[in-house]
């Protein structure tokens, strides 16, 4: 039994080879840095180095929990995940649902090259192009006041951030993730399609009988990753876009991981709530990833 697994490895090492640089790249630098979870255990002091430092046990867990910033992280953190999943998910798949309905094929590649072009800027950029557009003096206002309203300080307004950061993501990653849908639906053979035609069906109705289910694999797959990694949301636009005035409601545990740990040195601290988010994304992931198993018979594994 090794001796025939090996043999077909031999036979195609050229496609192990292939997979050589990916694995080093996870085994460096996402599997080796794992041991440095432990100093969520520990009071870690730089000079005493990760085994020498003391052990506290579950000290840094309960001091975030018992924290008055608990409940406000998890608060801002789940609602803004919950807005960006149900906004950015679904948006993907309309729009691949009618890109593949043009016919012109010049049209197509036209808008394709549009919403694909947003991908492409800096989160830095999108966040300055965010405090151009919505300062007191900037477009928003502008038009505002040139229909006769009242300038709006979109961001000094804390009720202002998650639509701006939700409605920045959806303008810039929703062509790009609609990519994988297309892909899928051009999987989708032609003669499906002139069937369901002579066979009286219209438009809407191959979308929701033709197209649909063959997304639907991909659909659900992308869904689990989607909410395995709720908790993790972008780190760099929320504390670019973050100013005092708007912190009841950009303060999340990613930009609050970043602040107790690198600009206070509560190293310790930062691990351990950076662990406990992780942990919360592993068991979202596997709960989620069963439930897609039992009801569509998709999962990740």
């Amino acid at each position: 039994m090794r001796s025939a697994k090996w043999k077909r490895v031999l036979q195609n090492y050229e496609l192990y080879l292939f997979l050589l640089p990916a694995l080093v790249y996870f085994i460096v630098f996402h599997y080796v840095p794992m041991q440095g979870v432990i100093i969520a255990f520990k009071d870690f002091v730089p000079t005493l180095g990760i085994n020498g430092s003391p052990w506290v046990g579950f000290e840094h867990f309960e001091r975030f929990f018992n924290s008055f910033q608990f409940a406000k992280l998890m608060e801002n953190t789940i609602s803004l995940s919950l807005l960006q999943l149900l906004f950015g998910f679904p948006l993907p798949i309309i729009l691949a649902l009618m890109l593949n309905q043009l016919a012109q094929e010049r049209y197509k590649r036209f808008i394709q090259t549009v919403i694909y072009a947003p991908h492409f800027i800096s989160v830095v950029v999108l966040a300055g192009m965010i405090f151009v557009f919505f300062s007191n003096k900037g477009l928003a206002n502008s038009i505002i006041v040139l229909l006769g309203g009242d300038p709006v300080n979109f961001m000094a307004k804390a009720e202002w951030f998650q639509p701006l950061y939700i409605g920045s993501g959806l303008w810039q990653e929703t062509g790009w993730a609609a990519i994988i849908y297309l892909a899928a639906l051009a999987g989708v053979s032609p003669e499906i399609h002139e069937a369901a035609v002579m066979d009286g069906a219209n438009k809407w109705q191959r979308i929701l009988h033709v197209d649909i289910p063959a997304i639907l694999p991909i659909a659900v797959i992308l869904l689990v990753l989607s909410v395995g990694n709720i908790m993790n949301i972008g780190f760099e636009k929320a504390f670019l876009l973050q100013t005092p005035l708007n912190a009841p409601t950009a303060e999340i545990i990613p930009t609050y991981v970043y602040k107790t740990g690198l600009q206070q040195a509560q190293y310790s601290f930062a691990a351990a709530v950076g662990l406990f988010n992780a942990v919360i994304n592993l068991v979202l992931l596997w709960l989620v990833n069963r439930a897609a198993k039992r009801i569509s018979g998709n999962g990740l594994w």
